[in-house]
């Protein structure tokens, strides 16, 4: 008889116990998907902002507000920061003006650095960024239209509603 009681207490127990170890990996299975789901939603969140940013840059070239070279710096940083489905992989490829004058303007002096320079590489400077600005001009704003227009559906239709 006891040897039966202590296999009836030891049987409760590791049922007990297995019904604990269940409820534990049931707990971890929702906190997972819960972060998964959070992981999203700030991704969401931060893809929503940057393509705020890229359509106030994209509206602000279209419209001549700010020089070019300026917009295509911003654009193809800004945009290196995409993360899911809407990151622009070759960005070099399906935005071939602004990236090459970015890659022109990118090692340039800007800001107080600039104002520093001898005045004949400034001007150096100056004439190159033109150039490129200038021969660029129609292509870039073609592309920031088309760039635009790409956002605005992924722009507006994130709904982030707090959990």
């Amino acid at each position: 008889m006891n040897i039966t009681l202590f296999a009836v207490i030891g049987g409760v127990i590791i049922l007990g116990l297995a019904a604990y170890a269940g409820y534990l990996l049931f707990q971890l299975k929702r906190q997972k998907e819960r972060q998964a789901h959070h992981r999203t939603i700030a991704l969401e969140k931060r893809n929503a902002n940057i393509f705020e940013s890229v359509n106030v840059l994209c509206m602000t070239g279209i419209q001549g507000q700010c020089d070019l070279s300026e917009i295509s710096i911003r654009v193809y940083c800004i945009m290196d920061y995409l993360q899911g489905d809407e990151r622009v992989e070759n960005f070099d490829a399906e935005y071939p003006a602004i990236a090459e004058l970015y890659h022109v303007v990118k090692d340039m002096e800007r800001g107080e650095a600039r104002q520093e320079l001898p005045k004949r590489e400034r001007m150096q400077q100056n004439l190159t960024r033109m150039k490129a600005e200038s021969r660029l001009n129609d292509a870039i704003v073609e592309e920031l239209k088309a760039l635009k227009a790409r956002i605005a559906p992924l722009n507006n239709q994130i709904s982030i509603q707090m959990v």
